[in-house]
């Protein structure tokens, strides 16, 4: 029953085949990311009518696409839906103006495992983070597993969706936030002041923060590793550093 329950939430966020696809395209429909295998003919319109709309496309070869339409015929094309609406940055910095707070802002920089931005997303909305940054190219997206993974979070926290996150973080500055970049090479977080504005960046899961990203922050902060262990996971790490946001915040 659990099988089959998952398999029909599945089914609802997926649309198989050229066709389909085209018409949801044509019809405006809430469409996330496309996987593709080819160019030409209708696999060209598709990318054409994708690029219009913003909408992002992955390569895909015909494993993945027979694994994202559980077997279903594909025709080399397979668009996701996506579960929520994305905001834009300016949404996000509106919620800590009509709470009257200093913004705190959590921007993921190329999270790609749906779960760790899932478990992102539950931590910032208990934390009391105004939103969620993502880019549109190498990061998961607000897909089912990420809902899932959130605990229903990801209905509550506004998650902004970028084509360029330098030029967001510029914006972001613009506009009251220092930017807290998270890496080994850092200071302590628990000596770090948070009780101004925040963007907290968080790191992709192999690689840590993009250089590009780097060079944009004003901070480098970074967890004590007591162990042989020297990382920990994405999600665990950006949980500690929201608390520790939230702990300064609530002393004030």
């Amino acid at each position: 029953m659990e099988k089959e329950k998952i398999s029909a939430e599945k089914s609802a966020n997926i649309i198989c085949g050229r066709n389909p696809v085209i018409e949801a395209l044509k019809s405006g429909a809430n469409i996330d990311t496309i996987y593709i295998n080819g160019n030409g003919g209708s696999l060209g319109l598709i990318r054409r009518l994708a690029k219009d709309n913003g909408i992002v496309v992955k390569d895909a070869d015909d494993k993945k696409l027979s694994r994202l339409s559980d077997g279903a015929s594909h025709q080399g094309v397979v668009a996701e839906g996506a579960c929520g609406e994305y905001v834009s940055v300016e949404d996000i910095l509106e919620v800590s103006r009509r709470k009257g707070t200093k913004p705190f802002i959590i921007i993921c920089d190329e999270i790609e495992d749906p779960h760790n931005l899932g478990a992102i997303i539950r931590t910032a909305e208990t934390s009391g983070a105004d939103g969620v940054i993502i880019p549109k190219r190498r990061s998961a997206s607000l897909n089912s597993t990420v809902f899932k993974t959130s605990a229903g979070a990801a209905s509550y926290v506004p998650v902004a969706r970028v084509s360029n996150l330098a030029a967001c973080i510029d914006t972001l500055k613009e506009n009251g936030v220092w930017i807290y970049g998270t890496d080994a090479s850092g200071s302590d977080y628990s000596s770090t002041d948070f009780t101004d504005g925040v963007g907290l960046v968080i790191g992709s899961e192999g690689f840590g923060m993009s250089q590009i990203i780097q060079k944009k922050c004003d901070f480098m902060i970074k967890l004590p590793m007591l162990g042989k262990i020297n990382s920990l996971n994405a999600s665990v790490a950006a949980g500690i550093f929201m608390y520790e946001v939230l702990r300064q915040r609530r002393s004030m």
